[in-house]
């Protein structure tokens, strides 16, 4: 098992913290090991890009999952057919009792 460097088992720690599966982590973490500077900067901003691309999608989803537009238009009018079902109601109990 190869070695890891203080910095990287600080950021491993960090993004298992976060919640990151350990294997993402340590990947994440010696992307930028072994390879020349500016690889080692491209090799960084691929992850991020993979990771915000990752984010976007679990946000989609998660909107997806809250009631859309149409929806509460169908609960608001059914509320209002409750409502008026039950002043028709209250009117017919109301008359009836009168005629007894």
């Amino acid at each position: 098992m190869a070695k890891t460097k203080k910095n990287d088992r600080d950021l491993i720690d960090t993004l298992r913290a976060s919640g990151l599966r350990k294997k993402v982590a340590q990947t994440l973490a010696s992307s930028s090991r072994s390879k020349p500077k500016g690889k080692a900067a491209k090799a960084v901003d691929e992850s991020l890009q993979k990771l915000r691309g990752v984010t976007t999608i679990i946000e989609r989803r998660a909107q997806e999952a809250r009631r859309s537009e149409a929806g509460k238009k169908a609960a608001r009018t059914r509320k209002r057919n409750a409502a008026k079902r039950s002043t028709a109601a209250k009117k017919g109990a109301k008359t009836r009792a009168k005629s007894r």
